[in-house]
């Protein structure tokens, strides 16, 4: 087995080959939350770079908690025009035989302050405010009709990214968002149905799954992105991360992608990367499945239990360590995220074997020593090199989606300072549609 194999998936479609685009943020839709021309450039990028499947960033089903500014949302019914929009997203996307999946989602209590000063979780615990900088809407306890109207969102979401062309969809389950909040026993506290057993913490996510399917029919794809553990005391488990995989199995399901970490302790982003003065010295047959895929071990346990597809994303950069992944059992699919911000061609590269690796940018981008000492919030968000090397990428989407070339000379600095500014004035324009609407 190798990068190139394709694979059927149990609803009967062929992926063509084996890497999956990871979901990322893109931060580019209207002030309306519709989708544009920007999407259709930026996923024409990535569907003309020879990814299997392409997945979204998270699309929202409820505009008043969303992850950011820029997010599309799907509520009700759409208008003509936004349809349209849609439509010319999912047909750009699905250029060159890719399958477009649309990522749905809710943001729960990782609502921005800026967007919303309230959220709502399963019970009520706030987020603490991260680097002195994110800041998060206060949560309210949702209840049985809320939660009734969640899974009904969800169903209507998915229904219009069928009808508008979108080829599968993907359940946002991971990284602390509303369905991983359920899952998580340190933030569901609740004592009925929804809480209590894994059981009942599954049940929101098990119920949108089985809505969705009864409206898209049995050959249209449902994924679900889960978080292989919230690595956070009292939080999601490893070992209920399993337990979850298997109630998803016996669901029609067709794809389970793992990752892993929440806001509060997001794993991929402090897990250290290659030593470049060292790299050389490492021989890829040793290091590739120790040094790539951060949540292989987990997967490789969950996999065990599991007989529909599974995705790993996290850390893979050189196909020797994806082929080893992929040939050791623990995965089926290889998911990629930041280096197709960087090198949108490097999965036509890696089939092809032009490229035996994607670029290590998360080590040649450094701040230096000289930021440690200053004790403003942004400096300390400046510190921490991984944390912002996350904004570095969304300038490089934001560079594709405008039609231009990615900029890999750019400065971690100026990606950090131009992310935080575009970002305030967004969420100010987008509050101010949603008030003027209201």
């Amino acid at each position: 087995m190798n990068i190139s194999k394709t694979l059927q998936l149990p609803c009967g479609v062929e992926i063509k080959n084996r890497f999956l685009k990871s979901a990322m943020t893109e931060g580019i839709a209207n002030s309306d939350a519709s989708a544009n021309n920007r999407h259709v450039k930026l996923y024409e990028c990535w569907a003309k770079g020879g990814t299997g499947i392409s997945v979204t960033g998270n699309v929202q089903i409820d505009h008043r908690y969303i992850e950011r500014a820029g997010n599309v949302v799907i509520e009700g019914t759409q208008s003509n025009e936004r349809l349209a929009a849609l439509a010319n997203w999912s047909q750009a996307g699905k250029q060159n035989n890719t399958q477009l999946w649309m990522q749905l989602s809710h943001a729960g209590r990782q609502t921005p302050f800026s967007i919303n000063k309230k959220s709502v979780a399963p019970s009520v615990k706030p987020m603490p405010t991260l680097g002195g900088v994110l800041k998060f809407g206060v949560p309210e306890e949702l209840s049985h009709s809320q939660i009734l109207n969640i899974i009904d969102r969800f169903i209507n979401a998915a229904e219009i990214a069928k009808q508008t062309g979108f080829t599968g969809v993907q359940l946002h389950s991971a990284h602390g968002y509303l369905l991983s909040e359920f899952l998580s026993p340190n933030i569901n506290n609740r004592t009925d149905q929804w809480g209590g057993s894994i059981e009942n913490r599954s049940r929101l996510l098990i119920s949108i799954i089985d809505g969705i399917r009864t409206k898209v029919g049995n050959s249209f794809p449902i994924s679900v992105k889960l978080n292989s553990s919230d690595f956070q005391k009292g939080g999601f488990t490893h070992e209920e991360s399993i337990q979850v995989a298997k109630l998803l199995n016996s669901t029609s399901l067709d794809l389970l992608e793992i990752s892993g970490g929440t806001y509060e302790n997001f794993v991929a982003l402090e897990i250290d990367s290659f030593n470049l003065k060292k790299m050389k010295k490492i021989k890829p047959q040793r290091s590739t499945l120790v040094r790539e895929a951060y949540f292989l071990k987990y997967a490789g346990e969950i996999k065990k239990f599991l007989s529909i597809p599974l995705a790993v994303t996290g850390g893979f950069r050189t196909a020797d360590g994806m082929n080893s992944a992929l040939n050791s059992g623990a995965c089926d699919v290889i998911g990629l995220g930041r280096p197709l911000c960087s090198e949108p061609e490097i999965i036509n590269e890696l089939i092809s074997g032009d490229r035996k690796s994607a670029t290590l940018y998360e080590n040649i981008l450094q701040f230096g020593p000289w930021i440690l000492g200053l004790n403003s919030p942004i400096a300390l968000m400046r510190s921490n090199n991984k944390a912002a090397q996350v904004y570095w990428c969304y300038r490089q989407i934001l560079k594709m989606a405008n039609g231009e070339k990615v900029n890999n000379k750019l400065s971690l600095t100026k990606a950090l300072f131009d992310h935080f500014r575009e970002d305030s004035a967004n969420s100010k324009k987008y509050q101010k549609y949603w008030s003027d609407l209201n």
